[in-house]
């Protein structure tokens, strides 16, 4: 996903906020007790604060998702700032870009965009204290060290702590970051080590951090009733009847544009509680005009897929060799056509914000993961300077990429306008699923060749999907280098797209979460062809070219094969032939958000085609840092746990231009019954550190595919699994 956004330089950033006497004030009301111990802190940049007694406060300045980034980015600081983690507290940081740059949840982005800068962030603090002490006692710099809090004077052994010094740091010039050294990593007593997530005990205790949580004085509750048909507007509502209702103040027609990623056409209903509102929502008996995809369903994509399949692609994306003579001298051709639906995010904390408009100003609370384009979005729709709106990032339960987008803040913002009062916007569960920015459905076309010794001969998709011409919808695309593009010398992929209704938008490891079912799946069919094993024939395939294509989008396949390796033994691939019968392992690795990954899957069929997963095996390659370990292997489980559940239950269709499921009743999410154990092992290699929240989740899905067939004999290729065509 692409993503931009303005802010200040790095050394602006570290230079902000250094004020005398002064403190970074954030929208969280501490605690008395935490308030008390942070009392008189001095600000050192707008991250840093050192209170008296030593307590240290670091702003988070991403949103915080469930990804961990609250607690990894400001152990970044901690670690070079050389604080004890004992004595650092967090706050999250409003959305200010001025002073942090860019703040969003996306893409992986987290530690690989802010490893570098944010332990700068630390370091700078560190030498601004070390400074001065230095001026407190007459020497250089360079004769004190720090440990733990405190500067100490090396000859003498004289110490002052953090919280002594940091009054003194206030006249300081800020040093330059680029002067000061980093900590060797052998060094490091935060990075590396495993620490929980901060809030884990607020979270335990149901404290209030979360969207859905925000109470202001005054404040009145929302909701908003949309068409089913994404974008219609309201022919008609019985304003009075829901008026009528105990607790509703008012109930208005929104008039909305066309624009689905904004301001949508509906009907708002606002009252003391949410519950009065749900109530005037429930009486209103909106009817909608028609709209044009009004008759748009999943079963006509099907048909006019296979029909646009038949024909000449639309676009070329990659078209390497002569795949048809290949094709021709192979010793074995196969085809196939794979398909996946559309997916819905379903975030457990449905979307929300709070707003209150008043003289002009605007203040928000909200759960986003990307809030500067939500706040220049809420200023272009009513029609506000941005500098007039403020945002207060709230913990999301939840994201996925769903709240990427701000249509909710903006409803909410709307709302807030007319009504005159702070106003709460919360969406019901059917809301929430049934306005979705879904994961795009697509339906690939594919043949290919094996030669004679076994090799990939050729490789041709016709990929269908979304969109207009070669202009396609949000995260429906599909790459020229997508693997094994580029590992071939007869290699082509088609794309042919047709028009759809339906908002879509991206989704934990966007357009790799389908990509690598089709493309490790068909990989499997093709080593099946050969009469290979399914993991050497990807080593093979793999080749022994460390790096692959132009060095700007490289592939490196030697760290693909390293994990290969460290799965296969991980999962004792070899003894695979020992399972008993209807039982089996499967393999597929993909690369995505500068991860590489492979992983293995065991699984069995019973006789009524019941499938379980008993266990997943994951090699990871994200470079030669892992920050915090208990958090990466966090995401890569759940990472993992997501993927069986968009593989084994889920399915978004529409019919009649709208979303037919919208609840978890009819879009199940994979139970604890039903999650097997991950075993995961993170490969160290000598590259900058990555993300990894989403590359994990791409290859568990064909891993799993060809588990079942390695189990069963039957090759799975559409999704979710139907578990009737795996009976015996």
């Amino acid at each position: 996903m692409t993503l931009h956004l303005t802010g200040a330089s790095r050394r602006d950033l570290l230079k902000a906020s250094v004020v005398g006497g002064g403190l970074v004030l954030s929208f969280r009301i501490a605690a008395k007790a935490e308030a008390a111990e942070t009392a008189g802190a001095q600000a050192l940049n707008a991250y840093v604060r050192v209170a008296p007694n030593g307590i240290v406060t670091i702003m988070a300045k991403n949103p915080e998702i469930g990804q961990g980034v609250k607690t990894s980015l400001p152990m970044m600081i901690a670690e070079e700032l050389d604080v004890a983690w004992e004595n650092v507290r967090i706050e999250q940081a409003d959305n200010d870009p001025k002073l942090y740059s860019r703040q969003f949840a996306g893409g992986s982005l987290a530690t690989p965009m802010n490893y570098e800068d944010l332990r700068r962030v630390g370091a700078v603090a560190r030498a601004m204290l070390v400074n001065a002490a230095a001026q407190a006692w007459n020497c250089a710099s360079g004769d004190c060290k720090t440990a733990e809090g405190q500067v100490i004077h090396v000859a003498t052994g004289r110490k002052a702590s953090y919280g002594a010094l940091a009054g003194q740091c206030a006249g300081l010039a800020t040093p330059d970051p680029k002067t000061i050294p980093l900590k060797d990593p052998k060094a490091y007593k935060i990075i590396g080590h495993p620490k929980a997530q901060y809030d884990v005990a607020r979270i335990v205790k149901g404290e209030p951090l979360f969207g859905i949580d925000v109470r202001v004085p005054g404040m009145l509750y929302a909701t908003f009733e949309k068409a089913p048909v994404f974008g219609a507007k309201v022919a008609s509502a019985d304003l009075d009847a829901a008026r009528a209702v105990k607790g509703v103040r008012k109930a208005f027609v929104v008039d909305g544009g066309t624009d689905l990623s904004g301001l949508l056409p509906g009907v708002a209903v606002v009252a003391d509680t949410w519950w009065a509102a749900r109530k005037g929502r429930n009486v209103l008996k909106t009817q909608w005009a028609d709209h044009p995809t009004g008759k748009q369903s999943t079963a006509g994509f099907d048909r006019r897929a296979a029909e646009l399949a038949a024909g000449s692609p639309m676009t070329t994306l990659r078209n390497d060799g002569d795949v048809a003579a290949a094709l021709k001298g192979s010793a074995h051709v196969v085809e196939a056509a794979y398909a996946y639906p559309f997916l819905a995010h379903t975030p457990l904390e449905p979307q929300n914000t709070t707003a209150h408009f008043k003289d002009g100003k605007l203040e928000i609370w909200a759960p986003s993961q990307n809030p500067e384009p939500g706040r220049q979005l809420v200023a272009k729709t009513l029609g506000m300077k941005p500098d007039d709106i403020t945002v207060h990032m709230t913990r999301c339960g939840g994201g996925f990429g769903r709240r990427l987008s701000n249509d909710y803040m903006v409803e909410a913002a709307w709302i807030a306008r007319e009504t005159g009062a702070p106003v709460k916007l919360l969406w019901t569960r059917e809301d929430d699923m049934r306005h979705d920015f879904y994961r795009p459905a697509g339906y690939h076309y594919l043949k290919g060749g094996v030669d004679a010794a076994g090799n990939v001969s050729a490789w041709h998709d016709h990929f269908v999907t979304f969109g207009e011409g070669a202009q396609v919808a949000s995260s429906a695309g599909m790459g020229g280098n997508e693997f094994p593009s580029r590992f071939l010398a007869n290699f082509r992929a088609d794309q042919s797209t047709m028009p759809a209704g339906v908002p879509m938008g991206p989704l934990r490891a966007p357009g790799s979460n389908a990509l690598a079912f089709v493309n490790q799946s068909f990989i499997d069919e093709l080593a099946h062809a050969a009469g290979a094993d399914p993991l050497a024939f990807r080593m093979k395939l793999l080749g022994d070219t460390p790096l692959v294509g132009d060095k700007s989008s490289a592939y490196n396949a030697a760290r693909m094969k390293g994990v290969l390796a460290a799965v296969e033994k991980m999962s004792g691939w070899k003894d695979r032939g020992k399972l008993p019968k209807g039982a089996g392992l499967g393999v597929a690795f993909h690369y995505s958000h500068m991860g590489y990954f492979a992983e293995v899957v065991k699984a069995s069929v019973d006789a009524a085609g019941a499938v379980k997963v008993h266990k997943v095996w994951i090699a990871a390659d994200v470079g030669r840092q892992i920050v915090n370990p208990l958090g990466a292997i966090n995401q890569v489980q759940g990472a993992a746990i997501e993927g069986l559940s968009h593989a084994l239950y889920q399915k978004i269709t529409i019919e009649n231009g709208a979303t037919r499921q919208g609840n978890f009743g009819d879009y199940p999410l994979i139970r604890m019954k039903d999650s097997p154990p991950v075993e995961v092992k993170f490969v160290i290699t000598d590259y900058p550190p990555t993300g990894l929240g989403e590359p994990a989740l791409p290859p568990v899905i064909p891993a799993l595919t060809n588990a079942i067939f390695a189990a069963t004999g039957k090759r799975i290729r559409s999704l979710p699994i139907d578990t009737s065509q795996l009976k015996a």
